[in-house]
């Protein structure tokens, strides 16, 4: 399975989507899943949103290509969505900020509400569906998304993206979801129909053309990322990758063959050359598996190479590949060899071929994850316990009364909080601060986070502070929402799906 899977042992992260979301140590989501730190590809982001530069988002996967169309100017798109199950709180603000801010840099944005998956799923009602819906996208445009230069869409009222679920499920089976989502014999296939519609809401935005493409989402919904980026590689027409010989060899074996290579110094350097030395020189590593097709090689010489593997192509776009490549070449029944070519343009001449011959030619999705908020109560933001989170429907003083009442990561005594600091880092209310109330100004951000761990900030002003600035965002958001509904009339989507009976 790409990228990790998704088996837990004792001490191991399981990621669910549709269970209760909680991870203890975020390490483990890079150790267990390849789920990378964003730190690392940080510099690379022309303008970072405030939720990057203060490490909300924490990881990523292959995120540097957006990073690079930003900074280029280059098509790009961003999307992500919801289940409309409850009301819309300050967890999914978090997403609808991020595909504005990917919006604003230029990229296609895509607003979803997963609906289907809410039916299926969860078993919630149509009337319930679409009570929720309204209040979703009332929060999205207030918020700032833009629709006129972006897509929002319901899935059940998306033919193109059910076609295209259609179409990915033929690439899917059972026992890979049941290995990344715990699915048995008790599971429905609308839950399992749902999984390929969401694959297909990933894929979306490369439908009329293929582009980098960005979800925010929470990690528990990783394995949806893992999976897309697969399928998205099945459906691909040709595969590209480095090749030495004619006989075919994984990653593994590839890096040691150009270990061989490298370090032989001879022009003529053969493939029993290459398993002589691999046999001297990294016999525990070479095992059985690359010896063996090198000695079958015998005296064919090693070459580096780009090879195109065919995976889904038809005759006619096989042969429109081999006609269009220039230069020395070897042509097989399963794949092309070219001398004269670097990877990067052999994917371009791939993607070309496949789309010419009906083809989708897609990019593999990119993700971001955002650390999950602790609830207002100490341990897990649930939206089944009101006290515990912000709705974005709260009125104001009730929001003012949840912050007023959190719990806090403050010291047992005014006197030991000056003497030792506070714990902002365990403290529900200065995540409010770093998530939400601070906006884009780190340096107050900075300054409440310096003043709690130095002693100066004392819980009782932190909080009324907080609660202050959170019944001030609710009631600007609220105006704007109203400001929002005829908006939403106006939008090409049914709030009343005709699926409601």
């Amino acid at each position: 399975m790409p990228d990790g899977g998704s088996a837990a042992g004792a001490d191991d992260v399981t990621l669910d989507p549709w269970g209760s979301a909680s991870v203890d140590d975020y390490r483990k989501l890079f150790e267990q899943f390849g789920i990378e730190e964003f730190d690392d590809v940080l510099p690379q982001v022309p303008n970072p949103h405030y939720l990057m530069r203060r490490g909300v988002v924490f990881g990523h996967r292959d995120y540097g290509p957006i990073a690079d169309a930003m900074a280029n100017d280059d098509p790009f798109a961003v999307l992500s969505g919801w289940m409309p199950t409850g009301d819309p709180h300050i967890g999914h603000k978090l997403m609808i900020e991020e595909i504005i801010y990917h919006q604003q840099q230029g990229g296609d944005a895509y607003a979803l509400v997963a609906d289907l998956e809410a039916n299926s799923a969860r078993g919630l009602s149509w009337a319930e569906i679409d009570r929720h819906t309204e209040e979703y996208l009332l929060s999205l445009l207030a918020l700032g998304f833009d629709p006129e230069d972006g897509e929002i869409y319901r899935q059940s009222g998306n033919e193109r993206l059910q076609n295209l679920a259609f179409e990915l499920g033929a690439e899917a089976n059972f026992s890979e979801m049941q290995a990344l989502y715990g699915f048995d014999g008790e599971t429905n296939i609308s839950h399992m129909q749902s999984v390929v519609t969401q694959m297909a809401d990933i894929l979306y935005p490369q439908l009329d053309e293929p582009k980098p493409t960005v979800i925010p989402v929470g990690p528990d919904q990783d394995p949806h990322m893992r999976f897309a980026r697969d399928l998205a590689d099945r459906t691909r027409y040709f595969g590209v990758t480095e090749a030495y010989a004619s006989f075919e060899a994984d990653p593994a074996e590839r890096v040691l063959i150009r270990a061989a290579y490298d370090a032989i110094e001879d022009d003529d350097i053969r493939c029993e050359d290459a398993a002589d030395y691999l046999r001297e020189h990294h016999a525990d590593e070479a095992g059985t598996s690359v010896l063996p097709k090198l000695d079958n090689a015998g005296k064919e010489p090693i070459r580096p190479r780009v090879r195109f593997l065919n995976r889904n192509a038809t005759d006619e776009a096989f042969e429109a590949l081999i006609e269009a490549i220039d230069g020395e070449k070897r042509v097989f029944e399963g794949h092309i060899d070219t001398f004269d070519l670097d990877a990067d343009a052999a994917e371009e001449l791939a993607r070309e071929v496949e789309l010419d011959h009906g083809g989708y030619g897609f990019i593999a999705p990119s993700s971001i994850y955002n650390r999950f908020m602790t609830g207002l109560t100490g341990g897990k933001m649930s939206s089944s316990i009101p006290a515990s989170h912000i709705s974005l429907l709260d009125d104001p003083e009730d929001g003012y009364e949840k912050v007023k009442s959190a719990t806090t990561g403050g010291r047992t005594s005014a006197e030991k909080q000056r003497e030792l600091g506070g714990k902002a880092d365990e403290c529900p209310v200065y995540e409010l601060y770093t998530y939400l109330l601070a906006g884009e100004d780190d340096e107050f951000a900075t300054e409440v986070y310096e003043e709690c761990v130095g002693g100066e900030r004392l819980c009782g002003g932190c909080k009324e502070q907080a609660a202050e600035l959170m019944a001030e965002f609710l009631e600007e958001h609220q105006e704007k929402r109203e400001e929002m509904r005829p908006v939403l009339e106006e939008l090409d989507i049914d709030v009343e799906s005709p699926r409601r009976r």
